[in-house]
Order: structure tokens, then sequence, then C-alpha cells
């Protein structure tokens, strides 16, 4: 018998994601549920709009479900979601204002795609997020400031801080988790979301 055909068969007899179809197999998509109006709390005093915190409610447990083989089993899977919440708040911070920005230009001036972009203009946070920043160390703060709120790459960062790129991507990295960890200390533990 020919062993190409044994593997074959063998591989056609098992579904290619069989994982998955478990879901008691599967801690992220079995607790995931519970968490939401934990999820939804926290997301609400980030965007301060129902609507939007139920948009980062939604992508931040789409990409938990999407990224679950990452968790590790044991760990805390709310600070997990946390730290995945702020990612997708943070991300879409930085796509919006720079979305913002080319249609206030392209609003000014038609052909402004042909020109280089201007610096960004600061654009207030929520309270929570004020505080949480302001009681990082001052490198953290440098750090995400440069990188997350003034959109520098890590090497314009580091060279404005005077370290090595990979300093400023553990500062950050750091900092980040930081900054979820203070976020979730705030947040309620048992809020439910009020009826829309």
């Amino acid at each position: 018998m020919n062993p190409l055909q044994t593997t074959t068969s063998t591989f056609a007899s098992t579904p290619p994601d069989a994982s998955l179809l478990d879901l008691s197999e599967a801690p992220v998509r079995s607790q995931l549920a519970r968490l939401r109006p934990e999820l939804f709390a926290r997301a609400l005093r980030l965007t301060r709009s129902r609507s939007r915190a139920d948009d980062l409610v939604q992508d931040t447990m789409l990409r938990a479900l999407r990224f679950e083989h990452q968790f590790q089993g044991g760990s805390n899977l709310r600070a997990w979601v946390g730290r995945v919440l702020t990612s997708v708040f943070l991300s879409g911070y930085r796509s919006e204002r720079r979305a913002r920005r080319a249609f206030e230009r392209l609003a000014v001036d038609p052909c402004a795609w042909t020109e280089p972009v201007a610096a960004p203009s600061p654009r207030s946070l929520s309270s929570s997020i004020e505080r949480a920043l302001a009681a990082l160390p001052q490198s953290y703060r440098e750090a995400v400031v440069m990188v997350d709120l003034e959109e520098q790459s890590y090497r314009d960062a580091a060279a404005q801080a005077g370290v090595p790129v990979g300093t400023i991507m553990s500062r950050l990295h750091r900092a980040r988790k930081e900054l979820a960890r203070r976020l979730d200390e705030e947040a309620p533990r048992e809020v439910a979301p009020r009826a829309a």
C-alpha cells in the first residue's frame, strides 16, 4: 500500500478544525460571554458613548476569539481580555485620528494627499485614561505618548528618548500592561449594561 494514500485517508477522516467544534474545551469561548458586562462598563468609560462601547466590546470579543490559542490556560482570563480591549481601543483611536486628519486636510485642500502629513493635534482622553497615564513612571508615559498618541515610529521615539528601539518597545509593552491593569482596577466588577 502506498504510504501517501494512508496519510491522505487518515486526514480525510478527521475534521481539520476539530478543536474549534468542542466549545467545552475552549476556556475563552466558554467564559467570554460572562465577562461582557464588565467589558461593556470599561469600554463605556473609554469611549464615553454607548454605541461606540458596544462596537469596542464586539471587536474585543472577536479579537479574543481569534487569538484564543494565545491564552494560557489557568491564567486570569479577565485580565487577558482587558488587555485585548485596551489594545483594540488604542488601535482604533490611532486609526480614527489618522482618518480624521486626512479628511480635514482634504476638506481644505483636495490635493493635500500629495503633501507631507502635518504633526498630529492632541485629542482629549477620558479622565480615567488620563489618571492611569499620569500614574505611570515617566519613561513609560513618554513611550505611550510618543508611540500611541503622537503616532511616532519606534525608531523615531527611540531617537527622541535617546535609547535603543528595543528599550522603547519594552517600555511600551510594560506601560500598556500597566495601563490595562489600572483601568481594570477602576472597572466595577458587577455592572450590567442598561437597555438601549
